[in-house]
């Protein structure tokens, strides 16, 4: 059998390694490395990745050729031929045939745990860019979905990432699904029940109308399947929580299959934000297992995410006495509290509404959580989507640390799009941070049309809050407000676009490609309190790194959220391969369960588990927003609506028997 040292090129033979150690000598390889940011131990690299171009996210040491890995942290980091003379008979070589690598990508905020559990019962919109190819996709799994199971389209995406810009009507999916009960929420404004929902969750002409929410009805009082977010999503998480549930052990698999999909897309670590209906411990019973047998792909730090309302100071003391903080290991375990504190401080970011004002209670509840919190040295985070929400919370933090110094707990507030300068100064004199996602590349043109375009011009103000020097990092807000891709998320940080492809923020708002990636490297670390210990490629730290499939700092702006890992290594284990890194994977995952499960057939984002059918229009740019934003009433026989190259172009167009005119091309008739 071919081994994996040799198998493809990728690996070296050590009959050159050692020729080489020799040529150098062990000890003098061992001297030139110590040179660089810091002194390596003499101890044998169990692995060791060469012939790079590493960007290591280390000022001292910025550009490397080469790493060692020893014990799942980088033992030597330089040049190749310093990095292989530290080889042993036993150390395994990798040729990473001169592609880029970076530091694997930590998402400050995601809901892990809750998607895992049903990331193999949904069918993920995230990414396709037709809603055509999204209603076909949705056809195609009714038709295998047994009862009494549901077809989920949870999230992740938005109506205007589609070429048609638009969501589905209920008579479509009615008249797709007219038996099997089908749930799609979109964002956390609404929900779409088919007629086999309404009956499965009971919802009818006498269901009273939930706090918080709408039930929209016909003439006659009957649901009509559309539920709405007003002001907040509790309706919406309701609703979803009536549908069946996988058993454990296919929780287990399903759980695994998602850390694989962030394994695809480059992500190494997550901060896990817990969740509504997200119990705890018995919700997390199933990656503590993962974690108990080694299973873990994604390193996971989870915060407690309160579940009672009005009972909230309860959980939190119990949580604070039952649980330590860190408790865990490097690959799960325990970061804090939030991003539910309280109830009466969750400002819900649906833009398509006007911002809700908090209770008048808030600040009272607030503080006594806090209070409990600061006591236990327990770090929190608080969602917060507006500076009017932000303010009353700060005037509570700064109460609190009269009494108790807030210095030394990484507090921080999650989202904060509108946050002021203000407030910025307010949390840096506490020592706080600000995590902030991308949210607004799936709601930015609702915002725009309530708030107008100045106003989203830095929603939230990253650069603003960098200069300020408040800890800021980036992540998601995944699985349901947003996708879990993170190269979405580091597009719009560089380009400004949303999905749909709208310019949110002018060009001094922007960030430069670096800067956007420390914000989901480096800067994570402060959030997870695990700074010096993860985030660059460097001597000591988590040996976490990725090769994406084409290299970040050079393609076209346009093509950042189209990228994937060819190679994802978490603690020296390679846990995914791609391409010419296939044969070296070392995760190796039994089908997705159910049978019937979605994910058995699209796979994830864009539906790239089909190419050629549910994917095809999704999985790469080719110049989509020159279709989508078409105006005519009919597409061209030759190029569709996708007139803009076709203009551009010098063709030979007085000939009415040419190949133009037989293929139908009509665009320089207009």
């Amino acid at each position: 059998m071919t081994s994996r040292r040799t198998v493809l090129g990728i690996a070296t033979t050590l009959a050159s390694t050692l020729a080489l150690n020799s040529l150098l000598g062990r000890n003098t390889a061992a001297e030139a490395v110590s040179k660089g940011a810091s002194t390596v131990s003499d101890s044998t690299p169990d692995i060791i990745f060469h012939n790079g171009q590493i960007t290591t996210l280390d000022r001292r040491n910025p550009v490397a050729s080469a790493v060692a890995i020893k014990d799942g942290r980088f033992l030597a980091v330089g040049a190749a031929p310093e990095i292989l003379a530290l080889a042993g008979s036993g150390t395994q070589l990798i040729n990473l045939q001169r592609k880029r690598v970076l530091p694997g990508l930590f998402d400050n905020h995601t809901h892990v745990v809750r998607g895992g559990l049903n990331y193999n019962l949904e069918l993920r919109w995230d990414g396709v860019r037709s809603l055509a190819d999204a209603l076909d996709m949705l056809k195609r799994q009714v038709a295998i979905t047994p009862a009494p199971q549901w077809v989920r389209v949870v999230g992740g995406f938005t109506e205007h990432q589609f070429v048609e810009k638009r969501l589905p009507t209920l008579a479509e999916i009615n008249a797709i699904a007219p038996d099997t009960p089908v749930f799609l929420l979109h964002l956390y404004d609404r929900a779409l029940l088919n007629g086999a929902a309404l009956r499965a969750v009971g919802y009818t002409r006498d269901t009273p109308e939930p706090p918080g929410g709408q039930i929209t009805r016909d003439a006659n009082g009957n649901p009509t399947g559309l539920l709405l977010a007003k002001p907040n999503a509790m309706i919406l998480y309701a609703t979803l929580a009536k549908g069946p549930k996988l058993p454990f052990e296919y929780q287990v698999n399903s759980t695994r299959h998602f850390m694989r999909e962030l394994n695809r897309l480059g992500v190494t670590g997550v901060i896990d934000a817990g969740g509504g209906f997200q119990n705890y411990p018995d919700d997390y019973a199933v990656i503590q297992k993962l974690a108990d047998d080694g299973q873990i792909t994604v390193r996971i730090a989870y915060n407690l995410f309160t579940q009672k309302p009005k009972q909230e100071k309860e959980d939190f003391l119990k949580w604070t006495s039952s649980v330590k903080y860190k408790q865990g290991n490097d690959y799960f375990r325990h970061n804090g509290a939030g991003e539910m504190l309280v109830y009466s401080a969750a400002d819900f970011e649906d833009f398509r509404v006007e911002r809700p004002d908090m209770p008048s209670q808030m600040e009272g509840e607030l503080e006594e959580v806090v209070r409990v919190l600061a006591q236990n040295k327990w770090p929190w985070r608080l969602h917060a989507t507006y500076d009017e929400t932000i303010t009353r919370a700060l005037d509570v933090f700064e109460k609190v640390n009269q009494d108790i110094p807030l210095q030394g707990i990484n507090w921080f507030f999650d989202h904060a799009e509108t946050i002021s300068d203000k407030s910025i100064d307010r949390i840096a004199a506490l020592g706080g941070g600000i995590a902030v996602q991308h949210r607004m590349a799936y709601q930015g043109e609702y915002f725009v049309e309530r708030y107008g375009a100045r106003a989203a011009e830095a929603t939230p103000p990253v650069k603003r809050i960098l200069e300020k020097g408040v800890k800021v990092s980036a992540g998601t807000d995944a699985t349901r407000v947003a996708s879990y891709n993170p190269w979405v998320s580091l597009a719009w940080m560089v380009t400004g676009k949303t999905l749909g492809g709208l310019n949110l923020y002018p060009p001094h708002n922007l960030l430069d490609r670096e800067t956007a990636l420390r914000l989901w490297t480096e800067n994570v670390a402060w959030f997870s309190n695990e700074e010096g210990q993860r985030g660059r490629i460097e001597p000591s730290q988590f040996a976490d790194l990725i090769v994406p499939n084409k290299d970040y700092f050079t393609i076209p702006e346009d093509e950042i959220s189209f990228l994937t890992s060819d190679l994802t290594v978490v603690g020296g284990r390679i846990v995914y391969g791609a391409g010419e890194f296939a044969p070296l994977d070392d995760n190796p995952l039994p089908p997705a369960l159910p049978d019937w499960s979605p994910t058995r057939t699209f796979k994830g984002y864009g539906a790239w588990g089909e190419p050629d059918g549910a994917g095809r229009n999704s999985l790469a740019p080719v110049r989509r927003q020159a279709a989508a934003t078409c105006g005519c009433a009919s597409g061209c026989g030759l190029h569709g609506h996708d007139h803009a190259r076709a203009w551009a172009s010098s063709v030979p167009t007085s000939d009415l028997k040419g190949f133009f005119g037989a293929l139908g091309c009509s665009c320089w008739a207009v």
